[in-house]
């Protein structure tokens, strides 16, 4: 019997929970959640929400040229940087629908969040062998504020595949640094390509290959040497082979494009940059802020965050570096408790090249190298502090934090190794000292625990709970446009001039039946991302305008239309003004 815990007497008829019992109980728990985070985000889908934009159409865009057999971009249209793979994704949905939708465009991101979702489990029963955790994960996941919901089910280039991507980088370091037996060199490709391939697709994820890159040279580095680092080199140039080649063909850096997008040329002051970077940005990217603002209590995140940040990597760091007997775990009472993981010093677990088992299967034991599994955890801390720091010495932080925390989806993958040690203090309490004593820390380390993870849970179903109350207004702005695109049809025009972000979105709306050049709010000409719809328009003999009622561009169109009343002829509908030459 367990020391300090009374066996309750049992009667001669009472019945005793059968093996497996808990174990399926989680099971379900954890099936319930997934379910949950991908029927909400499917409804968030239907009711068109979150909001498109100009951006995501442009992706849709390619997708529709890609379904066609008309162009095979690399790049995202108007620039040198962040790959097309979504569009890749979305053009046999479009193929298959017989053309474009809202919806076909975002159906490849939905199925890359439940990838992630599936993946983040498995990589957390990988780290930690706790399948009640494995379900704190996976229901922190399952919600979804309004930044989270943007990053992971807008095509707008890069943010829903990396998150998935990361995660996958972690489970095959983890099976390869364990001595994991079988398709080894099949790991090998698949983590060389996923590399190669986020090199294209968006360097953000790059911290996280660099990290859980260096756990494989610590561990594998013999290994490294043969067929498996040759395997590796040739499946990463097959991963980044659009980048490098568009790069050898045009003799273009796009590193240069990276940083400049990211704000290198432009200036901010270190304090609008700390504030963005360290306060607002851990919050509204990590899903604990209402849609585009950050109420004062919810910034508590950012506060707790530098200490999960540091007890990650003192726990991980201490577990790593513990000596360890020869000979591995045999049985689930063998593997590591969370009070053993809760220890200054770490698990006293073995560190032997045992072999996995895979933690779906129920039946089984979970066998945890801890070595391993503490070096992945400390890779997720460090990539974690990495992006952190990128994100907060850039301009962008201090000069556009609330829209530029996208930057920080990334921090998601690092969940399970930030949360890890919280977990383990609440559910068992922190170990006793040497001398058998609890001091006044040890005592309350266990109700803060339990403090952090509920506000963590409160905080961010609070955060989801305000991203929900939106779609409605999303449905209504939504119905307006489709209006738009029907009276557009109605009139019969084919040509227009609009601002940036209701171009492309017209154009992508309309299957390109409605081609859009974008204008300034002075009328001048504006940013064009596919060159080919410019110079239709200016070669139609009389484009109409469009502009969103009360915008800037509607205020100057009036003012012409004053100056010059015999010159457009205007078509309101509700939220839209269209101008109509004579």
């Amino acid at each position: 019997m367990t020391a300090g815990v009374r066996e309750q007497p049992r009667g001669a008829d009472s019945p005793r929970p059968r093996p497996g019992t808990r174990l399926r109980l989680v099971g379900w728990l954890t099936a319930v959640a997934v379910v949950a985070g991908v029927g909400y985000r499917l409804w968030l889908l239907v009711n068109a929400a979150p909001p498109t934009n100009s951006d995501e159409a442009t992706m849709g865009l390619a997708a529709l040229h890609i379904a066609r057999g008309e162009g095979f971009p690399v790049w995202f249209y108007g620039q040198q940087y962040m790959g097309t793979l979504e569009a890749y994704l979305a053009a046999p949905v479009f193929a298959l629908a017989g053309g474009p939708s809202l919806l076909g465009l975002r159906l490849p991101t939905l199925a890359l969040y439940l990838l992630f979702l599936l993946l983040s489990w498995r990589l957390t029963l990988r780290l930690t062998g706790d399948r009640w955790f494995g379900l704190l994960v996976v229901a922190l996941l399952a919600l979804g504020s309004d930044r989270v919901v943007k990053n992971q089910l807008i095509a707008g280039g890069g943010y829903p595949e990396m998150n998935a991507a990361g995660v996958a980088l972690a489970i095959l370091a983890v099976d390869l640094a364990a001595g994991r037996a079988g398709w080894r060199l099949a790991r090998w490709a698949s983590w060389g390509f996923l590399a190669g391939l986020m090199l294209w697709v968006d360097p953000l994820v790059l911290p996280y290959v660099v990290t859980t890159g260096a756990v494989l040279v610590g561990f594998c580095r013999r290994e490294l040497w043969g067929a498996a680092g040759a395997l590796l080199g040739a499946a990463a140039v097959l991963g980044a082979a659009p980048l490098l080649l568009h790069s050898l063909l045009n003799g273009r850096n796009p590193l240069h494009a990276v940083l400049a997008a990211s704000g290198a040329n432009a200036t901010a002051g270190w304090a609008d940059r700390l504030h963005g970077g360290l306060l607002l940005g851990p919050s509204l990217g990590m899903g604990f802020c209402a849609p585009g603002q950050c109420d004062t209590w919810q910034l508590w995140w950012a506060l707790a965050l530098p200490l999960l940040l540091a007890l990650g990597a003192a726990t991980a760091w201490r577990a790593l570096r513990r000596p360890t007997t020869e000979a591995g775990p045999t049985s689930p009472a063998d593997a590591a408790s969370p009070a053993d993981l809760a220890s200054p010093a770490g698990p006293a677990l073995p560190a032997g090249p045992a072999s996995l088992v895979d933690p779906a299967d129920a039946g089984h034991p979970v066998l945890v190298v801890p070595r391993v599994a503490a070096a992945i955890r400390l890779a997720l801390v460090l990539a974690a502090v990495v992006t952190l720091g990128a994100y907060t010495v850039s301009s962008s932080a201090g000069l556009t934090p609330v829209e530029s925390s996208r930057y920080l989806s990334c921090l998601l993958i690092s969940l399970p190794a930030l949360l890890w040690p919280v977990w383990t203090v609440a559910r068992r309490g922190p170990r006793p000292s040497a001398t058998g004593r609890r001091g006044l820390g040890r005592t309350l380390a266990r109700p803060v625990a339990l403090a952090l993870l509920a506000a963590t849970l409160g905080t961010a179903a609070q955060a989801t709970w305000r991203s929900a109350q939106t779609a409605p207004a999303t449905r209504a702005a939504e119905a307006q446009h489709t209006e738009l695109v029907s009276t557009l049809r109605q009139l019969g025009v084919r040509q227009v001039r609009a601002g940036y972000w209701t171009c492309n979105r017209l154009t992508f709306a309309t299957a390109e039946q409605v081609v859009c050049a974008v204008v300034d709010d002075a009328l001048r000409p504006g940013f064009d991302r596919y060159p080919a719809y410019r110079r239709e328009v200016d070669g139609a003999s009389a484009p109409a305008w469009v502009a969103p009622a009360g915008s800037p561009l509607a205020n100057a169109l009036d003012e012409r239309q004053r100056a010059n009343p015999g010159a457009l002829d205007l078509v309101t509908i509700d939220g839209w003004r269209i101008y109509l030459p004579r």
